[in-house]
Order: structure tokens, then C-alpha cells, then sequence
């Protein structure tokens, strides 16, 4: 079993011990869920934070463009 996949079960777990009725409990088992995949996924490696964050432009470690002019 990944990681991926034992964060995703740990989420989902979790949402379902912490909220055992109704459509409040669908949406804290839904957003746990999605936080232990996510979660799961950046353990993995499958999951690239400077993506998200936008830090992958070239202007990450003072690696900007400078026009000459």
C-alpha cells in the first residue's frame, strides 16, 4: 500500500470517526479525504508544491529575467 493510498484511507477514516451523521458528516469526510490524499501524494512525490504555489516561473532562487536595455 502507498502512501498515497494510506492517507486517502487515514482521511477518510478520520471524517467518519469525527462525523458519524448526515451531510456534514459527507463534508468533513470529503475535505479529510482530500487532505490525506494530498497529503499522501506529496509523501509519494507525486505532488509538486511549486506547482500549486506558482513558484516554478524562473523567479524561484533569484533566478529572474533581466532585460538588458
Amino acid at each position: 500500500m502507498t502512501s498515497t493510498q494510506i492517507g486517502l484511507l487515514t482521511g477518510l477514516v478520520l471524517g467518519l470517526a469525527a462525523a458519524f451523521a448526515g451531510f456534514d458528516a459527507f463534508l468533513i469526510v470529503l475535505v479529510l479525504g482530500t487532505v490525506g490524499l494530498l497529503l499522501g501524494r506529496y509523501l509519494d512525490g507525486r505532488l509538486d508544491l511549486a506547482q500549486l504555489t506558482g513558484r516554478d516561473r524562473g523567479d524561484f532562487h533569484g533566478q529572474r529575467d533581466h532585460h538588458a536595455g
